[in-house]
């Protein structure tokens, strides 16, 4: 996969678009740290590229929800203790 940083997106901007066309997918950088995806599209695959796209951002998301609870030891709950738990979290939400 391809990196462009940030400064050459602007200053190259043509050669990036032709770089696009043939990699389909390129990393955006700035200061050396990707900051973006750059994907390739077309008005037929629009839809379903964003839909795949939030689908591996859900998955990660859940990802980390899932390590966050083994880390905090939530994954071996029993039911009981699961609903005590949504019961604190209801009683110390503002209303």
């Amino acid at each position: 996969m391809r990196f462009v940083s940030v400064r050459d997106l602007r200053a190259k901007s043509a050669e990036v678009w032709r770089h696009l066309e043939r990699e389909r997918e390129m990393v955006i950088t700035s200061n050396g740290r990707p900051v973006a995806v750059l994907a390739a599209v077309d008005e037929g695959s629009l839809a379903a590229s964003l839909r795949a796209f939030r689908r591996g951002r859900a998955m990660d998301a859940l990802g980390t929800l899932q390590r966050g609870s083994v880390d905090q030891g939530h994954d071996a709950l029993d039911p009981t203790e699961i609903d005590d738990e949504i019961d604190d979290v209801r009683r110390d939400r503002p209303r």
